[in-house]
């Protein structure tokens, strides 16, 4: 059985049983089935689904923001933004996959030469808790209106929000079997990535997780895509304006109560500002609301899980065990659930786990940097690569230092954040391969090269 855990009271929310590859494979064949039916409807059509699917989670809002906020923690009015943002993806593929997708007249010595864009099959997505909706609707808006099947494995403590996805889509009226959920093991997905129903894998996770998948993947010959884990680096010039980078970097840190791959991380900030802008950081840090969950003012809840909170404190006390500086948080608190407080850590140097390290919870490591060229070193000195944020009032010379910064997103007097119009992704181990926008929907298609002599 599968457990669904409250992590702010720690109690039993319900159990899921877990399905055996029997059963798993009779769901493969059916959405096979299903997707070479939903290949032949026209994109137009398909999108017409997309835009119902945005009705039907405008229409259950407040039901689906408290079940993320009862199954992995989130503050219900993050929740609720959730919800409207898989709203926004639905409705943004829906108006633009079609042009997307359209053929693209490619001139050569042919009489008519154009590349285009063809559903693949199945795409298995293997999804984590973090943002148990968004994660998946990322994903599932722009490769059902491309004209794929998905299966959707999702982490076990939101198998609730799994099973109510699929129940979105078939409410939204897209064919049934088309998006199935499957709750199992690691074993089945394994079997289910060898299998020919599915002919692609996508998935957000660790990095453990994600290169487990990828050799599968690659053994069976398969295209995946992988988002992985971050370390973002917030730069800090000097002439940054001090209140806005705080301000942000306090919500990048905090957001999802630091439960972000993207969240900000190594606060890489010059030796002339740092003094001033570790005051300010802590002073907003410091503001934020930790409570139950369930109410409208909580700024920060629980951690998911209790040994995600544990991790995360061993983190902390083996930094400053190695020299880093508490200068607030720090501590457990004497409560129920798995509650950790803003943290914020400085002289945070190599070596240290918050220097080296994810750290998934609202932790900030503070580190020195004594110019510009320093920074960017530091920031490079991670084996992640997902974002990343500069905060100065010379966009220009900003917009240099984006340039040299190894990570797939780079934002510039703001904290990163992902966007149906843009493309999303990462390198190194942060991940391949891009979800969103054209180059998004684009992922899970074959991109076919036509002549005609």
């Amino acid at each position: 059985m599968v457990k669904s855990v409250n992590p702010a009271t720690e109690g039993l929310i319900r159990e899921y049983p877990s399905m055996d590859f029997g059963q798993v494979g009779e769901i493969l064949n059916k959405t096979t089935s299903t997707a070479q039916e939903w290949a032949q409807v026209s994109c137009n059509k398909r999108a017409q689904f997309a835009h119902q699917a945005a009705e039907v989670l405008e229409s259950r809002l407040d039901e689906f923001a408290l079940l993320i906020t009862r199954e992995m923690g989130k503050p219900v009015s993050q929740s609720r933004a959730e919800i409207e943002k898989c709203a926004w993806v639905c409705r943004y593929f829906a108006e633009n996959a079609p042009t997307f997708l359209q053929d693209e007249s490619v001139p050569s010595d042919a009489a008519l030469s154009y590349v285009a864009y063809q559903p693949l099959g199945v795409v298995l997505a293997v999804m984590p808790w973090n943002f148990p909706f968004w994660q998946v609707f990322r994903f599932a808006a722009p490769g059902l209106t491309a004209g794929n099947g998905a299966i959707l494995k999702h982490a076990s403590n939101v198998s609730g929000c799994a099973l109510a996805i699929e129940d979105v889509f078939r409410e939204a009226g897209y064919p049934e079997n088309l998006f199935r959920t499957i709750i199992t093991g690691p074993e089945e997905i394994q079997q289910a990535i060898q299998s020919d129903d599915i002919q692609a894998v996508t998935l957000t996770g660790s990095e453990a997780a994600g290169s487990a998948v990828a050799a599968a993947a690659g053994k069976a010959i398969k295209k995946s895509v992988l988002e992985l884990g971050g370390s973002d680096p917030y730069i800090i010039l000097e002439d940054a304006d001090l209140d806005l980078a705080a301000e942000k970097c306090a919500q990048s840190r905090l957001l999802n109560s630091g439960q972000s791959c993207i969240a900000a991380k190594r606060f890489i900030v010059l030796d002339s500002v740092r003094e001033a802008f570790t005051e300010k950081l802590i002073s907003r840090m410091t503001t934020r609301l930790m409570g139950d969950p369930e109410e409208p003012d909580t700024d920060l809840g629980p951690l998911a899980r209790a040994d995600l909170r544990d991790d995360l404190h061993k983190q902390v006390t083996s930094s400053v065990a190695a020299g880093a500086r508490l200068l607030m948080g720090g501590q457990i608190p004497d409560r129920p659930g798995y509650f950790y407080p803003p943290t914020v850590l400085d002289e945070v140097k190599p070596g240290m786990p918050a220097y080296e390290e994810e750290t998934f919870g609202p932790v900030a490591a503070i580190i020195a940097a004594s110019d510009a060229e320093e920074a960017l070193n530091i920031a490079n000195d991670s084996e992640f690569g997902l974002g990343a944020a500069i905060f100065s009032k010379d966009t220009k010379k900003a917009r240099s230092i984006a340039s040299r910064i190894k990570a797939g997103s780079c934002f510039i007097n703001d904290f990163v954040k992902s966007d149906p119009r843009l493309p999303f992704g990462g390198i190194r181990k942060s991940g391949y391969g891009r979800e969103l926008a054209k180059l998004g929907i684009r992922e899970f298609t074959n991109i076919q090269t036509v002549v005609v002599g």
